[in-house]
């Protein structure tokens, strides 16, 4: 989840906090198909607007009809909504896709200069590629109409991941997270590369060379990972809670600050699912995420002075610990959830339960009914802050005060309340989602597609923002039917996972499925 990951956002659980119920878990999830055909709907309200007035560019500008070149004119949108298509079953939108990848050149970029983002190109570009390979290969076979076409897939992955190779090559093997491809291909230069930019290729390309049985991709990938496994340099601020950045010549962290949003956020989350994707060759992984899972419920849990029922995560630096989050975090109770069920510890999955509930109330209580992009609040334990005069009743309500207003199609809260779902059954966990999709509906559908809001404390939403992010088609639509439908290959379940989500909600097929 998290895409935007270079965005960095400036105590013990509570007796008081009521957890879920055990008994929960027993409950069997079932479909609601009504509410999977509105999602479904959307999608191809989204991919429409794209289609007709974007594409093959990379983002669609749905109020003014236009589009933006974002992500280095590689056709992004269609990228990232491929897998969405393929597990609603769109047969039209999948094969508009398919004879559509082979035409990217990912060995420049059209215009001199451009900055490539390793991070989103992996999550986004060769994430949606090998996902879309292995359904198209696997589960949803029938919806290509030429076999050939999803060759191709594998073979443009490789391909891009070919030309990216260039920025793991540092003297420590911490990638440089930006490089440049045209005229020549060189690195940024940059000094540091960030936590969550490092610690979320090692999926992606261990998947592809476990697809392509080429093993350079995922040794350089796990020689980068490495270092942030072993952390040297500055301290852990707790075990398994490591500094936010990380010296490209020397591996070492040069800070101990961070936590669980931008910046850091899915480093965290890919420590699990690399125990997903193989838990025999990934077990120090697990044993990373025990540490880091265990230090953030002890440390960085903080419930709000007004509202002690909820669960929010601190920022920390040193042991030092600020009461400031946002939209990016609230993925980290789906975290909690999938490690809970996979190690059986009720412990996590309480946890994440909890935090997902919290996270959802940031919706529940604007007069929007979106989440903000960022907010604060006066931790239970340690008053010392307070709201501007113009939120403090908001606060003494809400629990929180918004310091930043706008919602940009973000998808993690959904996608907390989608493992919330899938680990109890609770149809209560489908209600709050449905809320969620709801609110986005109405205050961000426009034009010819969905924009961002610019203030989420409005009703009006405070204007939208003309912009269609394609993360949009690739995680909030996909976690919002997935919930709803039935219990397909690709759910997340409690035994016999055989599939595991990247960050961009990208499904691939775990190891010896």
């Amino acid at each position: 989840m998290k895409s935007f990951a270079a965005l960095v956002l400036l105590g013990l659980i509570s007796p008081s906090l009521a957890l879920p119920q055990p008994e929960a878990a027993k409950r069997a999830p079932a479909p609601n198909h009504a509410r999977a055909g509105e999602v479904r709907n959307a999608f191809q309200t989204a991919w429409k607007g794209y289609y007709k007035y974007a594409f093959p560019h990379d983002s669609l500008l749905p109020l003014s009809n236009g589009f933006e070149d974002d992500r280095n004119a590689w056709g992004l949108t269609p990228f990232d909504a491929l897998s969405t298509a393929i597990i609603m079953n769109d047969e039209e939108i999948v094969n508009q896709i398919l004879d559509f990848v082979p035409s990217i050149d990912f060995s420049t970029t059209k215009k001199a200069n451009d900055t490539i983002s390793l991070f989103e190109s992996t999550i986004r570009y060769l994430g949606g590629m090998l996902s879309s390979y292995d359904l198209l290969k696997g589960p949803y076979k029938r919806l290509a109409r030429d076999p050939k076409k999803v060759d191709a897939l594998l073979k443009q992955a490789a391909s891009l991941a070919d030309s990216l190779s260039i920025a793991f090559t540092t003297p420590s093997g911490i990638a440089d997270g930006y490089l440049v491809l045209n005229p020549a291909p060189k690195k940024s230069g940059a000094t540091t590369s960030n936590l969550a930019e490092m610690g979320t290729l090692i999926l992606e390309w261990t998947r592809l060379s476990d697809l392509t049985g080429n093993p350079k991709y995922r040794q350089l990938a796990e020689k980068c990972e490495n270092h942030l496994l072993n952390p040297k340099g500055s301290p852990e601020a707790w075990p398994g809670l490591v500094g936010t950045d990380i010296s490209v010549a020397t591996g070492e962290f040069v800070n101990s600050s961070g936590g669980w949003s931008g910046g850091a956020d899915s480093f965290y989350e890919y420590l699990i699912k690399m125990y997903l994707y193989d838990p025999k060759q990934y077990g120090f992984y697990k044993e990373r995420w025990i540490a880091a899972a265990d230090s953030t419920i002890a440390h960085l849990a903080s419930h709000p002075s007004t509202r002690p029922d909820l669960t929010f995560l601190s920022q920390f630096n040193g042991q030092n610990t600020y009461p400031v989050t946002g939209h990016l975090t609230s993925f980290a109770g789906g975290n909690f959830i999938l490690g809970g069920l996979l190690l059986k510890e009720d412990k996590y999955t309480k946890f994440g339960l909890a935090l997902a509930e919290s996270y959802f109330q940031t919706y529940n209580q604007t007069a929007s009914g979106i989440g903000p992009e960022v907010f604060r609040w006066i931790d239970q334990t340690n008053p010392t802050s307070k709201p501007p005069a113009d939120q403090a009743d908001f606060y003494n309500k809400a629990g929180f005060w918004v310091t930043g207003a706008d919602y940009v199609l973000r998808p993690e809260t959904i996608e907390s309340l989608y493992y919330a779902y899938r680990a109890t059954g609770d149809k209560k966990y489908q209600d709050l989602a449905y809320q969620c999709f709801k609110a986005i509906l109405k205050q961000c559908r426009g034009g010819s597609g969905f924009s961002g809001i610019n203030d989420v404390t409005k009703a009006d939403g405070g204007g939208q923002d003309n912009f269609q992010q394609s993360f949009f088609l690739a995680e909030a639509l996909k976690y919002s039917y997935l919930i709803n439908i039935d219990d397909q290959p690709v759910q997340v379940r409690a035994d016999g996972n055989q599939f595991v989500f990247n960050t961009e909600a990208h499904p691939f097929k775990v190891r010896n499925a």
